[in-house]
Formats: C-alpha cells, sequence, structure tokens
C-alpha cells in the first residue's frame, strides 16, 4: 500500500467529552459499518464500558475516506487508563483532541496533550458539543489557544451526536497528520500495542507494522519472549477482521499466533521474522505501576484455583494488574492485587465476578510504603500485615501524587479545604481564564486513593476535574492500626494509617463492627490496638439464657450457684470460642467511609 495515503491517528480527551460518540460518527461517515448494525459506543465491546459509558480497553478500525486510509484507535478517558493511551500513542503519528464545547479544558484533556507532545506527534483540536444550548466555542477557543497554544482558527467545531463538522475533521486528519515512514524491504519491525484473549483462537494481538513487511503462514520471532509462532492470520479491523495476506510498513492490524501462553504476547513486545530478524527491538512501553493494592478472596475457598486462572486470562487483556498469592487468618487463601487507581480495581474486581463467575471479598485498598529499619534494611510493603514491628522501624516512608485540579473559582475555598484535610500541601494556583482555576497540591497517595474524586466532584457540583502523577516518596508518621476480636488479630481490617488520624479510624471502625458483627454466646471485645496499647474498644454483649426460669421460690443460695456455674460456662467458651465473621461483614465494614 502507498505509505502517502495512509494516516495512523487516536482520539484523546477527558472522560465523557464525546471520544466514543466521534468514533461512531466516523464509523458511519465512511460507511464502515451497516446503518441497520450500527449502535452507540460501536467499539466499546464490554458490557461493562456500555452501562458505565466510558471506554476501558483501547480500540482500533480501519476506514476509507477520499483516497486515503485512516487507522482509528479510541483510547479511555480516565487517569487511571493512562498506560492504554501511552501504548496507543507509540502506534500513531497525530491525534485527534477532543474538548467539551460547553466544559471547556479539564485535567485530563492537559494531560493526554502533553502524553502526545512527549511522543512528538500531530495534534489536531475539535470543540464538541456545539449543538449543545451550553457551548460556548469561542471561549473555549481562546482558552485552548491560551493554555495549549493551538491557534484558535485552526480548532474546528464538532458535533459528535449530530454529525455537523466531522467530514471537514476528518478532511484535517488528511491534511495536517504526516503519513506513516518506514522501509517495505527492511528486516521486521512490528509493534504489539493491545492483546486480548479469545478462547477459541488464543492470544488475538493488536499490531503496528513500523518496518518491513508482515505475511500469513511466515514464522514469527518475538523478540523479548524470546519465542517463535507461525502467523496463522493477519488482518485488519474494519471493525469485524478481515483476514489480509500481508500488512506493510505504517499498517495497524491484528496477529493471530496460536500463543496460549499468556506471557509472549505483552504489549510493547516486538516482532520479526524468525531467520531474518531485526537486529534491534522497537522501544517498549514502561511497565505500567500497580498504585493501589488490595487482597481479592473468594467467598467459597473451593474457587481459589478458579480465581488464579481467571486473573491469568485477565492479565493477557489487561497487562497493568498484578498478582501475587497470599493467605489470610480471617479470610483464607487469596490473591494481593495491584491496580493503577481505584476506578480500575473496581473495574477489575467487576470483571473477574462477571465474566468468570466468581464471588469475591476484596481487603480495603492500600499503597506501596518504603520501611527502612533500624539495621538500615529497606523493605516495600504494601500489605499491612507485612509491616514489622514498631519497634524494628527506623521509619517509614510513603508515595506522595503531584496533584492539579481545574475548577471553576467559586469552588476554589471547598476544594482548597479537601486538599488540606487529606495532608496536601500546595505548590501553586494558576488562572487558565478569568472564571477557571488550576490548583497543583502535593497530597499523599494514600489520602487520593480512597474517596478522594468522590469528595472533590460533590464539593464541585461536578465541575471540577482531576490529574495526577506519582512524584516521589516523603518521610511520614505513619502507623499500622489492628483490630483485634476476642482479642485475636483480623488481619483483614489491618491498616497503616498517619498517627494523626488513627484514633479516630480505630474509634470509627470498631463502632461499626459492633453493629455488623453477629452476637455469639459470649461477649466479644472489638479492640483498635496500635502495637500493644489499645485506642478503642467496644463490646458485642453475649446472647443470654435465663437459668433462673425454672427456680421459683427456694433460697437465695440456689439461684447463685446457677448463676456461677453459667458465668463458668461462659468463662470456658469465651477462652475457646471463634468469633465466625460472615464475608459481608468484610464487605460492609471496609466501606467504612460509604
Amino acid at each position: 500500500m502507498d505509505l502517502s495515503r495512509i494516516r495512523n491517528f487516536s482520539i484523546i480527551a477527558h472522560i465523557d467529552h464525546g471520544k466514543s460518540t466521534l468514533s461512531d460518527r466516523i464509523l458511519e461517515l465512511t460507511k464502515a459499518v451497516d446503518a441497520r448494525d450500527m449502535r452507540a459506543q460501536y467499539l466499546d465491546s464490554m458490557d461493562l464500558e456500555r452501562e458505565r459509558g466510558i471506554t476501558i480497553k483501547a480500540q482500533n478500525v480501519r476506514v476509507d475516506w477520499k483516497d486515503h486510509v485512516l487507522h482509528l484507535i479510541d483510547t479511555p478517558g480516565h487517569v487511571d487508563f493512562g498506560y492504554e493511551v501511552s501504548r496507543s500513542l507509540a502506534a500513531c503519528e497525530g491525534v485527534v483532541l477532543v474538548v467539551d464545547a460547553a466544559q471547556g479544558i479539564e485535567a485530563q484533556t492537559l494531560a493526554n496533550c502533553y502524553l502526545a507532545l512527549e511522543h512528538d506527534l500531530e495534534i489536531v483540536a475539535a470543540l464538541n458539543k456545539i449543538d449543545l444550548p451550553a457551548a460556548d466555542p469561542e471561549r473555549y477557543a481562546a482558552e485552548i489557544q491560551n493554555v495549549l497554544g493551538i491557534p484558535a482558527d485552526q480548532i474546528l467545531r464538532i458535533s459528535a451526536k449530530t454529525g455537523e463538522g466531522v467530514p471537514d475533521l476528518l478532511d484535517a486528519i488528511c491534511e495536517r497528520i504526516p503519513a506513516p515512514k518506514g522501509d517495505p524491504d527492511a528486516a521486521l519491525q512490528a509493534l504489539i500495542f493491545d492483546s486480548q484473549f479469545d478462547q477459541y483462537r488464543g492470544v488475538v494481538s493488536s499490531i503496528r507494522v513500523m518496518n518491513g513487511r508482515m505475511t500469513s503462514g511466515a514464522r514469527l520471532q518475538f523478540m523479548q519472549a524470546n519465542a517463535q509462532h507461525e502467523a496463522i492470520e493477519i488482518g485488519v479491523r474494519r471493525p469485524t477482521p478481515t483476514p489480509v495476506a500481508e500488512l506493510g510498513p505504517g499498517e495497524v492490524g491484528y496477529l493471530i499466533a496460536g500463543i496460549k501462553d499468556v506471557a509472549e504476547a505483552r504489549s510493547g513486545e516486538t516482532v520479526t521474522v524468525y531467520g531474518r530478524a531485526a537486529t534491534e527491538a522497537l522501544p517498549g512501553y514502561r511497565d505500567p505501576k500497580p498504585m493501589v493494592f488490595c487482597g481479592l478472596y473468594p467467598i467459597d475457598g473451593d474457587d481459589f484455583e478458579n480465581l488464579r486462572e481467571s486473573l491469568e486470562k485477565l492479565k493477557l487483556n489487561d497487562a497493568s494488574v498484578t498478582y501475587e498469592p497470599e493467605t489470610s487468618g480471617a479470610l483464607g487463601f487469596g490473591f494481593r492485587c495491584g491496580f493503577l487507581g481505584l476506578l480500575h480495581m473496581e473495574i477489575v474486581k467487576e470483571r473477574l465476578e462477571r465474566e468468570f463467575g466468581l464471588a469475591l471479598i476484596a481487603t480495603a485498598p492500600s499503597v506501596e510504603y518504603l520501611v527502612t529499619k533500624t539495621n538500615g534494611e529497606q523493605l516495600k510493603v504494601d500489605n499491612p500485615a507485612d509491616l514489622p514491628p514498631p519497634q524494628n522501624i527506623d521509619y517509614i516512608e510513603e508515595p506522595y501524587f503531584r496533584v492539579s485540579i481545574i475548577t471553576p473559582k467559586e469552588y476554589t475555598g471547598t476544594l482548597m479545604d479537601l486538599c488540606q484535610t487529606r495532608r496536601g500541601d500546595m505548590s501553586k494556583i494558576e488562572y487558565l481564564s478569568p472564571e477557571r482555576v488550576e490548583l497543583h497540591y502535593m497530597i499523599p497517595l494514600a489520602e487520593v486513593v480512597v474517596d478522594f474524586f468522590d469528595q472533590m466532584k460533590s464539593r464541585s457540583q461536578g465541575y471540577a476535574s482531576l490529574d495526577y502523577e506519582l512524584s516521589g516518596y516523603q518521610r511520614s508518621n505513619l502507623v499500622k492500626v489492628d483490630l483485634l476480636l476476642n482479642s485475636i488479630i483480623a488481619d483483614a481490617f489491618s491498616t497503616i494509617v498517619h498517627r494523626d488520624k488513627a484514633e479516630n479510624y480505630g474509634r470509627r471502625m470498631c463502632e461499626k463492627l459492633k453493629e455488623l458483627i453477629p452476637r455469639q454466646m459470649f461477649d466479644v471485645p472489638i479492640q483498635a490496638a496500635i502495637g500493644g496499647k489499645v485506642i478503642s474498644r467496644e463490646t458485642v454483649k453475649a446472647k443470654r439464657k435465663d437459668v433462673l426460669a425454672k427456680c421459683y421460690g427456694g433460697d437465695i443460695t440456689r439461684k447463685r450457684k446457677l448463676l456461677e456455674k453459667q458465668k463458668e460456662g461462659k468463662k470456658k467458651m469465651k477462652a475457646i470460642g471463634r468469633v465466625e465473621v460472615p464475608g459481608d461483614v468484610f464487605i460492609s465494614a471496609l466501606k467504612l467511609d460509604d
């Protein structure tokens, strides 16, 4: 295929600014999908994506427009899925930056735009939703020019819903985005930028050919995995998978090579021809770094092996999940899993439950701390149960986030208050326009992961937007709070918190567990403790049986004798009794801030 006719581009935007709707209009305009088969969010294949109205997986499709072949990659907008975006951008020469004409620049718009500039991509900016009564394209075009330096007269006005301006956008893509470069006669270098698992055909990899040609039936070498496989089928998505005989430089398509092992087709892998291999691999991606950790346990202990297999399959579809086995005295066998953020954790848990039919308990989310012991040894701790005893700890460092919040100016005060209560330090405040402010804070990650996003949205009536990135570790005064049921530590409830907040956390957890734990035949003390010091206590009272009911009349000593006998029995029961905690108690108790 003639390289000068190919255009590879991604659509990037803040969440809910109209990327998937724009993809739908492009599919309609280029007649890639029959009108009778068309549905909203056509490229979002997961039920979960449709229900929540968000894109989770990057999707790609090939369409034809005025003698040009366009490869479109639709990317997620939520900050948790920034890794998916960075992988998609590595396969492109340009991006379409979509901004809502009623809301203007949001935090994720800036983050994705800077990501595109880092990859040295051409940016075509478009203001979407101009059909809305609240749209103010002139004002927001000036804001984009002011903040991103894109001339206002080059910013297109479109409505992805009605299709207005979309043909002009496709023309602009053909004119402004450069054609890919590549040597068809060189050794094959193809980049895997996404993979998903098909239970009948094995791994289906999305690939972008950089140099050389990939032909069906060729013996391929996977350079980083150091494995060989035969190309059973190569093809392009139109959006229905369509097999082709070969893919040349600049083309985007899919590869099926009968791979069953999930580790052999990682994103960022370079594929070349066996026997005529490229000398060096393409620059891959940075490995995604988990930010949030939690334990996932099957409610039914017999499902442990199912959970292991399900995580293996899910990891191929989502390479950013990490997991390792762990055990808990309260919950049995499970896995310690790492996620990119809280939404990512929620999505993964829901996918495991839906797609693999599992019933799971997730422990409270935690982050990775650096612990320096008194002997100078340094540990990484993401599970509170692994924290050494207090007397062996010299100091603990926790990860900090560089947070940027874009908000209308009237909500500045409430959002500053939120950041301050979360131990945040303001680094700067910028006015993007007379009405909109960007706040920059350094906030501990542990304070962001639980409900920071929800609080920010409720305090700003939904208008504020958030972007964050890891900025490093800082020393903090942190302690581990343990919850004891009948003097036995329930490790699922242990957590690491700042000393100033430890007492409040312990008190609230004890009160909540008192409501949730069913009454036993003996008193159950619930205690919160730091080290050996108890900071809060509640008691679940025992069920009592009226042993005096049969003692009508007679001497008081008879009654006292029966009560003493009952007291001894309760004491013995308490010494040997275990508190059985139902699974739903963990789920309810861990939703402490609901």
